[in-house]
């Protein structure tokens, strides 16, 4: 995730509950570690949503 391009739209914790909370100011807290694979297509429907293009899928 990018913190200074985000805007804090939320659509990502939408999206992807599991994975992603909104802190106190209503920006993303990612939880660490990688995407576990049965959560990968919401995963990429939530980096694609991104209004502010802030959030991204990195293989490793």
């Amino acid at each position: 995730m990018d913190p200074i391009a985000c805007r804090g739209h939320g659509l990502c914790a939408d999206l992807l509950p599991e994975l992603v909370r909104l802190d106190e100011w209503g920006y993303p807290v990612l939880a660490r570690g990688p995407v576990p694979p049965e959560l990968a297509a919401e995963a990429r429907r939530a980096a694609n949503a991104c209004p502010a293009l802030a959030l991204r899928l990195r293989k490793e």
